[in-house]
């Protein structure tokens, strides 16, 4: 018998569904690119390199800032992901902070935390919750002779329901391009 036990058959799969469906739901990716940015831009500052038998040292006069700047972003980061409605403010706080980091920071972290921050805020300011998809009418037949689709209308007398009736034949052109000669456009399209 093995010491461990087997998951529930499907669990991974359940749980892996679960995820995607959290993460479709919220700017992820860019919580991620911003959480990311922070970590160079706060451990450049006090790293100290070993090359064979000399230290580098690549601490700044500005250590504090950039310290402040990356816990900033990771928050930022983590911020996008759980609360969602702030993700324009969050987005355009990690692309100024991305900017500030450049002069403070080791050009903001050597410019991968830079970029990662741009590319992150970015994306933020530009995420807009999915529309479920709504459920469509059942179609009617609507085919005149010959298989061709008939023209129909709106009828508005009831407001109840929308029924269909066919457009009048007779009667004035339902031409609405405003390319018709009869109205005096002959393809000229007006800008106002």
């Amino acid at each position: 018998m093995s010491a461990e036990s087997p998951a529930a058959p499907g669990q991974f799969a359940h749980r892996r569904q679960q995820f995607r469906a959290w993460r479709g739901s919220r700017p992820f990716w860019a919580g991620l690119f911003v959480l990311i940015s922070g970590l160079p831009i706060m451990y450049f500052p006090y790293a100290h390199l070993q090359l064979g038998g000399l230290t580098i040292a690549m601490a700044t006069t500005a250590g504090a800032g950039s310290l402040i700047i990356g816990v900033l972003l990771v928050v930022l980061g983590i911020t996008l992901w759980f609360q969602k409605h702030v993700r324009t403010f969050a987005g355009v706080a990690a692309i100024l902070l991305g900017l500030v980091s450049l002069p403070v920071s080791n050009f903001g972290g050597f410019i991968i935390g830079f970029l990662f921050a741009l590319f992150g805020g970015a994306m933020a300011v530009s995420w807009a919750p999915g529309v479920p998809p709504a459920e469509e009418p059942a179609k009617q037949d609507t085919t005149g002779e010959g298989g061709s689709p008939e023209a129909t209308d709106y009828d508005t007398t009831d407001y109840d329901t929308t029924l269909l009736r066919p457009v009048d034949p007779v009667g004035e052109p339902n031409d609405l391009s405003g390319t018709s000669p009869v109205n005096g456009a002959n393809g000229r399209h007006s800008a106002g």
